[in-house]
């Protein structure tokens, strides 16, 4: 059945959408949780294995690039194949790499793995914004998105507290250990809650196709620039998170790993901005959300330039809530304005995004050997201001779909 004509969409209150929010759920919650687990104990890899800072980072950077590299071939083998299938065999491999990373005896061995683990994961962001896009229906979209994007948060909150915790009552292994733990129990519940696609269509992965689909997606006027809003975004927020560990582990502060942890619990804080943005975005369209919550995130990263931990905790605070709502609103974006081409678009967003983590996450680490925390700041806000300035100029754009709320200005 064509995407355009579609049958049994799930519609808000039913069964079939509780079950489908549920697994979405519990897959972004499983794949961050792995994902991020090495981001609060960095400075403990530094002392273990005598990297560098930056290098420690890269243990984080390893999973998000090859997760960025992989995202589009995995967008096509969910065309092809199908989005629960690829789905379900992702968060499997994704368990099994995230256990063996306990396992290893050198940084590179750890490298390797963590890599092998974005490879793996994969699969499930490149074809979950696609499932939503083709089985929810369209006046349920934007909270299901947002609920999916909260599962992420909570994952990658949850992967790191119990990261920190069972390294400061434990140590290191038996953390890693238990994340993949966690990912096993949740590729489980997918596997049973997950609704059967209704809507989904094979795509052929011929090579002329692949290259319409290309140019008709960076033909359109508003997603090249969604694309550079994800770069930027997840950048400034892996950077912000890779170091601030750091700055809290240094004098004046000198927190311990298992409070260095905690920083993550604004991570809830982020879960409910997401769907709380969805629906703002259902109601008052994306584009008069999208700024918002830009400005949100760029005065709470301001907010963390004094050495008092009352100003760090509510900038951090307000920087979460700020980059989850408007990574929430600028991902359903890119599913309403691809069409049929959603998971392929919602590929090269996801690409871009996790490339942003990747390399301006890392590349902040070269901001705070020259500056310390004032340099990270001064780095990532040129980041966060720079997607103000996209996000005012995609107000501009006239909206692609009329199922886009009213009140989006043309």
């Amino acid at each position: 059945m064509p995407i355009d004509t579609p049958r049994q969409q799930l519609e808000a209150g039913s069964a079939g959408y509780h079950r489908a929010n549920l697994a979405m759920f519990v897959a972004g919650f499983a794949c961050f949780a792995m994902l991020y687990g090495t981001q609060p104990i960095l400075p403990l890899l530094v002392e273990v294995f005598g990297v560098s800072p930056a290098t420690a980072s890269l243990s984080v950077s390893a999973g998000t690039i090859t997760l960025a590299a992989m995202l589009i071939p995995a967008s096509l083998l969910s065309d092809r194949f199908g989005r629960q299938r690829v789905m379900r065999w992702s968060l499997v491999a994704a368990a099994m790499f995230a256990t063996l990373s306990a396992l290893v005896t050198d940084f590179t061995q750890l490298l390797v793995l963590r890599g092998l683990l974005g490879l793996a994961v994969a699969g499930v962001p490149a074809a979950a914004m696609a499932y939503l896009g083709e089985e929810i229906a369209p006046s349920a979209q934007g909270r299901a998105m947002g609920l999916y994007i909260a599962g992420n948060a909570f994952g990658g909150m949850s992967g790191r507290v119990v990261s920190a915790l069972l390294t400061d009552f434990g140590d290191w292994r038996i953390a890693l250990a238990g994340l993949g733990l966690i990912g096993v129990i949740s590729a489980l519940v997918f596997w049973r809650a997950l609704p059967p696609s209704q809507n989904f269509r094979v795509r052929s992965l011929a090579l002329p196709a692949l290259r319409r689909d290309l140019v008709a997606i960076y033909s359109d006027r508003g997603l090249p620039w969604l694309f550079v809003t994800a770069f930027l975004l997840m950048g400034a927020f892996v950077g912000f998170y890779n170091f601030l560990g750091f700055r809290l582990v240094a004098a004046p502060f000198e927190l311990a790993p298992a409070w260095i942890g905690a920083i993550f619990l604004t991570y809830m804080i982020g879960s409910w901005a997401s769907a709380w943005a969805g629906r703002l975005a259902d109601r008052f369209g994306r584009r008069n959300v999208l700024w918002s919550m830009t400005c949100v995130a760029l005065g709470g990263l301001l907010l963390t330039r004094p050495d008092h931990l009352l100003p760090i905790a509510i900038g951090l605070a307000l920087f979460t809530f700020g980059f989850f709502g408007a990574h929430s609103i600028a991902s359903g974006w890119v599913g309403r304005r691809a069409g049929e081409r959603r998971a392929l678009a919602a590929a090269i967003y996801l690409s871009s995004y996790y490339l942003g983590g990747s390399v301006l996450g890392s590349a902040a680490g070269l901001a705070w050997t020259a500056h310390a925390w004032p340099g990270v700041v001064a780095t990532l806000a040129a980041c966060v201001g720079a997607v103000l300035l996209v996000s005012l100029r995609l107000r501009a754009i006239a909206r692609k779909l009329p199922a886009e709320p009213a009140l989006a200005p043309a």
